[in-house]
């Protein structure tokens, strides 16, 4: 393996080399530093006068005497069944105080891509227990599903819940969660550590945590890392496998940091043009493949900065996922967890996960109602804040009360409430029955005389 000793300079997390033989983007690349230290890098990009390298760690200690040499070879992911229940750093070490994971294989971590035509359609329902997401904004198997959240809000104590909840009622098929966290703080770090062992999950779940102290580059694979794992055990084990990855507003930082390393000119508030390229790399590794037994599903969670929904980061999630579930900042106010406001999120695969079969046949209609009374009622409440609740009709009055039943009793649930399918419609159904029966418009009259509480003493 040849050496090269030409670093011109060195910016950032990035290592400039001239004159080398010809390499591949991607490449993994062993930095040899003048005391013997060897620190690992890859090929970010190349011509015919220079490579430029992104280093996995700290450029300290990396002078312009560093030995340079390309090894050929991809980052490679080993993969294997006993990864289940373990904790790995963001570059796939183990940090549980367990051994090196014995691989099966070894798997490029860019994966490969899925042919349209080989994708089959997700149609079978993911019971989270969250009954906002199940009853109202359903999550099916092989779906990308992002949750827009904002700073302070409890998107992580939701990505845990979901994490040790969600399973596919009705099934013996096995089913795993990958968990990934990027940037995170040390307290973050614990806080999931715990959680995972207190409450078992740990048993289906491999776990991939990056710290906010960790290189950016880091950043840039652990995504990756976890997605390959994924995919190895979905279409090669059979597992149903969740994914969920968190938070990938940091996940963009590190690219636009990156991007300002190499003097890109940058795209919308600083982000890299490509970053709508590079989000699709990720989401669209999410689905079903005809002929396999498995199923990758994914959960993203995003901060919104300064809760804007329009930021280049949720703006271009928005285009390549299939919806969103929007966490709230003004439930949150109001103590309610999880403050996810039903109004603005959108699962687009709901209607192929729902219905006799799948759930109950009663889903959609119940759905519906519960959407269209919960919105009138929240805009009777700017009318109240103008005009009074006393100037109210009795209909509207009860259509308020209905928003406010609805944020208390179906919004609102414990931290380690695990509602079934049932047991959320139910409840739709409880709050429903305050309404007068002749607006209940949307729902047929064979299922109210089937499901209303009137009907069912």
């Amino acid at each position: 393996m040849k050496e090269y000793r030409t670093v011109t300079k060195i910016q950032g997390p990035l290592v400039f080399v001239e004159k080398t033989e010809p390499v591949a983007y991607g490449e993994l690349v062993n930095i040899v530093q003048s005391d013997g230290k060897v620190k690992r890098g890859q090929v970010l990009d190349t011509s015919d006068e220079i490579v430029c390298v992104q280093v996995f760690e700290s450029t300290a200690g990396i002078g312009k005497d560093a030995g340079i040499r390309f090894t050929g070879e991809t980052i490679k992911m080993p993969v294997g069944r006993d990864m289940l229940g373990r904790i790995l750093s963001g570059s796939g070490k183990p940090k549980d105080g367990g051994p090196d994971i014995v691989p099966e294989k070894r798997l490029d971590i860019n994966g490969a891509a899925i042919n349209p035509y080989a994708r089959a359609s997700p149609s079978e329902f993911i019971q989270t227990g969250i009954s906002t997401i199940d009853a109202t904004n359903t999550l099916v198997r092989g779906q990308k599903l992002p949750i827009f959240s904002g700073a302070g809000l409890p998107h992580n104590e939701i990505a845990l819940q979901i994490a040790r909840q969600a399973k596919v009622p009705g099934s013996s098929e096995e089913f795993a969660v990958v968990f990934a966290a990027m940037g995170i703080t040390k307290e973050e770090e614990n806080q999931f550590m715990a959680d995972f062992e207190r409450t078992g999950a740990l048993e289906h779940a491999v776990v991939f945590l990056n710290l906010a102290d960790d290189p950016a580059v880091e950043r840039f694979i652990t995504p990756r890392l976890a997605l390959t794992t994924a995919e190895y055990l979905a279409f090669e084990l059979g597992f149903h496998v969740l994914v969920i990855l968190t938070d990938m507003t940091n996940y963009c930082e590190a690219l636009r940091q990156i991007g300002a390393a190499r003097e890109e000119v940058p795209g919308r508030r600083g982000y890299p043009g490509y970053m709508y390229t590079d989000l699709a790399s990720l989401y669209e590794r999410a689905g079903i493949i005809k002929g396999k037994k498995g199923s990758v599903t994914q959960l993203s969670i995003l901060t919104m900065p300064g809760d804007d929904i329009t930021h280049p980061i949720p703006d271009l999630s928005g285009y390549i996922t299939e919806g969103q579930i929007v966490v709230n900042r003004e439930l949150h106010r109001k103590g309610i967890y999880p403050p996810i406001n039903v109004m603005p999120s959108l699962s687009r695969l709901m209607n192929l996960g729902i219905g006799p079969g799948k759930t109950r046949e009663d889903h959609k209609k119940v759905s519906d109602q519960m959407y269209a009374g919960y919105a009138e009622g929240v805009d009777l409440r700017g009318l109240v804040a103008i005009v009074g609740k006393d100037a109210l009709s009795e209909r509207d009055q009860r259509f308020l009360e209905f928003a406010d039943a609805f944020e208390d009793k179906f919004v609102r649930q414990g931290h380690d409430e695990d509602r079934s399918i049932a047991d959320s419609l139910d409840i739709g159904w409880q709050l429903l029955s305050a309404l007068p029966e002749e607006q209940l418009t949307r729902i047929d009259r064979d299922l109210i005389q089937k499901y209303h509480p009137k009907y069912r003493k």
